[in-house]
């Protein structure tokens, strides 16, 4: 037969309708791979992979994977990027090693399988299960679905709870369950569920009790630690890697909450208390006393129990002092987490005198002497300081919402043009798309090699996703205008009715003011949160 001449040949629609399919080939390990065979990244990659390449409609457009996350929920960081880029429009199937990949949930499972992707008109396919939703219809594999779901979610029901089962356990027999070891304690290199002294912060613990036990304040327990330069718990633990977000390892200076945990702590007195907390729901709750699990005597202790009692009746006794006291309540504190002291950086506090009230740093009593060259300022001073500027900046914000109703034909025009390229673009897309679905068929009659069918498709594909992007940022980009346009319309209402007799409240510091930094009542600094957030205004406004 004489071969067919593809000179000058262009790839017309198909009119068989094929539908090109953009995958997302979906991973997921409960655990670190521990060498299990059929388990690991590697292969379920491999599984999916081969699956595709016997199908040419589906093209793997990414890899999600979430390693080391249980199946029981669906709050997996590669899980939720994959779901964004659906809804994107970025992917349109979704490819598993089997079900129990995408979840142990029967319910969740059950909801991603019959609701959410038909909803999206997202393709999914179970590969190893046998089940792909474009042909398990009418085959009877709906009915089955639902139970394969349920044993999956048993199973992962049965393994946790014979991993809480066994914790337990070791807990009653007085093994330390526990992630990192107690400060003053580090972990027996031969057994990681018994407790050794550590010599190098053990003596630090055994000062807090012995300086509590001689009255001297928790306050002054702190400063005394970070003269010395005592490490703390949370940087010391990352010192020895034993954790490693920033988050976690605290300021580096001593606080008296730091304290109050140690000073509590009945491991530093040899004994074992564990289960003060469960998971419910995904989340560690505390559990009553009477649930703890106690074991005495399993390590060495950091101090006397005489020396621990002793420092839990001045605990006690200063709370009965402090609640026999006649307290008059404090008023509302509307900076509260929002003033900060320009010198060191630290909170401001707020303390009452003579029935007035200031702001002034404590590093030096909390954190060290001449820690910081220290700021006090009275709170009506400070408010005064405060609406001051507020009003200055409504002028400015009133004034700019003016202008840009001057604007309002420029900004109509600006979106006719817009939504007159957003319309071309996809006039051009759904054209690609027409010639990408005609490949196939071209490749199967002979009229297109192997190598310029993938050659045609990766063009074709590479105009849809770039003129996709563009409409798509045309579409973002005036919606976000039309969104600043009205927040700022909004803001300047709210502004408009700002005077010299405001009062500051809560209210209206929470809607306005992001952060106040005090060096004196000359220099205060404010940050307000409408300061950010309106970009595409001050664009129009910066060219009129």
């Amino acid at each position: 037969m004489a071969r067919k001449s593809r000179k000058g040949t262009v790839p017309k629609p198909s009119e068989s309708g094929m539908k090109m399919w953009n995958a997302a080939l979906y991973i997921r390990l409960s655990v670190e791979y521990n060498g299990k065979r059929g388990d690991s990244l590697e292969t379920q990659k491999k599984i999916m992979e081969s699956f595709t390449a016997l199908h040419p409609e589906i093209q793997a457009a990414g890899i999600y994977t979430d390693n080391g996350i249980t199946g029981r929920t669906f709050e997996r960081d590669a899980f939720q990027k994959m779901l964004a880029d659906i809804e994107a429009g970025k992917i349109n199937c979704v490819i598993v090693k089997d079900l129990s990949r995408l979840g142990r949930s029967t319910i969740d499972t059950g909801y991603y399988i019959e609701k959410y992707f038909p909803a999206r008109q997202v393709r999914f396919i179970a590969v190893n299960d046998q089940y792909d939703s474009e042909t398990n219809q009418n085959n009877g594999e709906h009915i089955i679905l639902p139970f394969k779901n349920m044993v999956n979610e048993a199973y992962a029901a049965d393994i946790s709870r014979k991993v809480r089962s066994q914790t337990r356990q070791s807990m009653k027999s007085g093994d330390y369950v526990g992630a990192r070891p107690p400060y003053g304690y580090r972990k027996d290199p031969d057994n990681c569920h018994k407790l050794l002294v550590n010599e190098e912060t053990a003596p630090a613990v055994r000062d807090i009790f012995q300086w509590a036990a001689d009255g001297v304040s928790l306050n002054r327990i702190a400063t005394r630690l970070n003269e010395q330069g005592i490490i703390t718990p949370g940087f010391y633990l990352v010192k020895c890697g034993l954790i490693k977000p920033s988050r976690l390892m605290g300021s580096g200076n001593w606080q008296t909450w730091t304290l109050i945990k140690i000073l509590t702590d009945e491991v530093y007195v040899g004994d074992m208390v564990q289960g003060k907390t469960k998971t419910v729901g995904h989340k560690q709750v505390p559990t009553a006393p009477e649930e703890w699990i106690v074991v005495r005597d399993t390590h060495e202790p950091l101090v006397s129990r005489e020396l621990f009692e002793k420092v839990q009746e001045l605990r006690r006794q200063a709370a009965e002092k402090g609640k026999a006291q006649t307290n008059i309540p404090y008023t509302e504190n509307v900076l509260r987490g929002r003033i900060f002291c320009g010198h060191c950086g630290k909170n401001l506090h707020r303390k009452r005198c003579h029935g007035e009230y200031a702001f002034h740093c404590i590093s030096n009593s909390r954190i060290a002497k001449n820690f910081c060259p220290g700021v006090y300022l009275k709170e009506t001073e400070l408010f005064d300081i405060i609406l001051a500027y507020i009003m200055q900046e409504a002028e400015n914000v009133i004034g700019d919402n003016l202008r840009l109703k001057e604007q309002d034909p420029r900004i109509t025009q600006r979106k006719a043009s817009a939504e007159k390229e957003q319309k071309r673009l996809l006039a051009e897309v759904e054209q690609n798309r027409s010639f990408l679905r005609s490949l196939y068929e071209n490749l199967v009659t002979g009229i297109l090699t192997s190598g310029e069918y993938l050659e045609l498709k990766q063009d074709y594909e590479n105009r849809i996703t770039a003129d996709m992007a563009k409409a798509q940022a045309l579409e973002e980009q005036q919606k976000e205008l039309e969104k600043q346009l009205h927040k700022f319309s909004s803001l300047a209402k709210k502004l408009a009715v700002i005077d010299g007799n405001t009062e500051l409240t809560a209210r209206l510091v929470d809607e306005l003011i992001e952060k106040v930094t005090v060096w004196d009542r000359r220099n205060v600094e404010i940050v307000f949160r409408f300061k950010c957030g309106f970009e595409q205004v001050k664009e129009v406004l910066a060219h009129e």
